[in-house]
This record gives C-alpha cells, structure tokens and sequence, in this order.
C-alpha cells in the first residue's frame, strides 16, 4: 500500500460508463488484444481485461454475431476458444489497435508525467518507459510547444512532499499540523501514511490519524508542518482505504449548517480551496456555491473579508449576523 499513486479518479463505480457502452469498447479492444498474441488463454484474457471467464465467454460469443462488410459483405468473425486457448481469424478489418487522436494522446501524457513527479518510493522505470513510447507514437502532440499546461491548485510545498515521501519509504509515523477550513483552525495529530494519492488534481496522504483512529486524507497543500517521528508506522490490519471512486471526497455530518455563498469573479478562489457541496455559474465570472459546515463563525469571518467579492445568501440568519458585523465594523471608523 504505501507509495501508491492514483492520478484523478478512475472509471470507478461513480465514473463508470453504461453497460452496453463499456462492453462495446471491451469488444473492439479484445479482438486485436488477441490478434497480436500467438496464443493467448482465457483466464489471462480475462485477467486483463479485469472480467471473469465467463463474462469473457459471453462476448466471444456476441463477436461470434458481428458480421463485417469487409472483405466480403456480411462476413462473420472466425473465432474458437476450445481447450481454453483463444484464436481469432477473418477480422483484419477490427485487428488494428485503436488509436489515440491527439488530444487524447496529450491528456495521458499529461497524467502519466504528473505520476512520473509524484513523490513516493515507488520505482518510475516501467512509468518512463511508457511515457517515452508514448511521446515516439504521439508526435508532434507530445513535443513540449504543445498547448498543453498543467496548473495544480493543489500542490504542496517541496518540504512537505518531500518529508511525507521519506516517512512512506522508511515506514515512519509523522506529527502533522494541519490546517482544517470546516473549523478554520490548525490542528496537531500524529499519523501513520499507507499512500499518495492525486485526485482532481490535488495532492493527498492517506493515513491512518492516531487522533480520529480511522483513516483519513490529508490535503497536503494544507499541511502547515509535517515531522517524520523515529517511530514505525502501525496501521491497523482492519484499515480500508478510501474509495476516491465512488463520490466526493468530503462528506459532511448530518447535522452540518448549510451556507449558500454568492461570489463574484475575484471571490471565485473560495470554491477553489474550500470543500464546496455544489458549484453553479451565475454569469460573468459570478459563482453560487453551498458548503456545510458544522461551525458557521468561520464562514463569517470569510464573508467579511470578501467584501464586496462574496455575500452569504443562506441561511438568513447568518447573513443577518454579517451585516451587523459589518455595521459595527465600519462604525469604529466614524
């Protein structure tokens, strides 16, 4: 576990495309999977397309339906897979590889190379050979003047990486002062690291907090120190990493308040660095956003250093207590 790096979320549960629509782009990568192999079996067939044999089985029998117009009008697929071996014939029209177009190409490149930066002591080998071959095939989309350009708002300090990155390798526990917006308030825990991970473009820890016991995930643009404690990281056997497939990553608690914030263009930074339950455009740069918060005196605070950038438009109640703030504060003045 630890070291691992997942760059933006995968075809999860959440992400992941219909059935009729993922089984059709499974059929047209598995004939020439098993067109450039010699010999190729079912379980490994199915290994890798992450199916089971029998999953498997059935699309063979659905390529056994396809009919192709080429070379000769309504010739069928020939395929066998008796004694467990797989083989394909009469498909060359289907038995060429998919290729990426050029934006597609970019965008790989653009995560495999923010895999390759990750900190972590996992071997990059296997990843930069990759990268390479990639670049070789794609071209002109891969050369450095491409139009392609990664900004992560989410990217921690080199000291903070670096430090979290050696307390993975060497299995250490480290003491972290993080900074918790929910509570605007920086808080001390120790906790033992299982993995890195990149979602949305933001970096995280996945440890397990000795303060919460239970596993958590810790923005590292929002750790304000880190030290790697001469202590050997115990992470409990029962510990599930966090599913960053299946819904958002911030869940607030039932009882949370509800605050509906309108922004203009220059106050657009706040749904940027604060865990926003919904996100809508209002027009010229302008942003309404909800977040939940178990603690509305933050949010306050927030709203009156906005200014004129942001206004609390619910609960009325809390914007009642903004502008009295305001009122006052604009009184010391006179």
């Amino acid at each position: 576990m630890s070291g691992e790096a997942v760059a933006g979320r995968g075809p999860g549960r959440a992400g992941r495309p219909p059935a009729a629509i993922g089984r059709l782009q499974r059929l047209l990568a598995l004939v020439p999977y098993v067109t450039s192999r010699s010999a190729t079996g079912l379980a490994e067939t199915a290994a890798a397309f992450g199916i089971t044999e029998a999953e498997l089985v059935d699309d063979l029998n659905l390529l056994w339906c396809v009919e192709l117009r080429s070379p000769d009008p309504y010739c069928p697929i020939d395929l066998s897979y008796e004694g467990g071996e797989i083989t394909v014939r009469e498909a060359d029209p289907v038995a060429r590889p998919l290729r990426l177009a050029p934006d597609e190409a970019s965008a790989l490149l653009v995560a495999l190379r923010l895999l390759a930066d990750l900190p972590g002591p996992q071997d990059r080998s296997a990843l930069r050979r990759a990268i390479a071959k990639l670049e070789a095939a794609a071209g002109e989309a891969a050369a450095p003047s491409a139009q392609v350009a990664v900004h992560m708002d989410g990217r921690a300090p080199a000291d903070v990486q670096a430090r979290v990155a050696d307390a993975l390798r060497r299995r250490r526990r480290v003491h972290l002062t993080y900074y918790v917006p929910g509570r605007d308030e920086a808080t001390e825990r120790d906790a033992d690291p299982m993995r890195l991970l990149v979602v949305e473009g933001r970096s995280y820890l996945e440890a397990w907090c000795r303060r919460a016991e239970a596993v958590r995930l810790f923005r590292l643009d929002r750790v304000l120190g880190v030290t790697v404690l001469d202590v050997p990281a115990q992470v409990p056997e029962g510990a599930e990493p966090v599913d960053v497939d299946s819904g958002p990553l911030y869940r607030p608690a039932p009882g949370d308040v509800r605050v509906v914030l309108e922004l203009s263009a220059a106050g657009r930074w706040v749904s940027e660095y604060y865990p926003c339950e919904e996100v809508a455009e209002l027009g010229e740069g302008r942003l309404r956003v909800v977040l939940r918060t178990p603690d509305t005196g933050w949010v306050r605070r927030l709203a009156l250093r906005l200014g004129e950038d942001g206004r609390v438009a619910e609960p009325g109640s809390l914007a009642r207590e903004v502008a009295q703030a305001a009122a006052a504060a604009l009184a010391q003045y006179s």
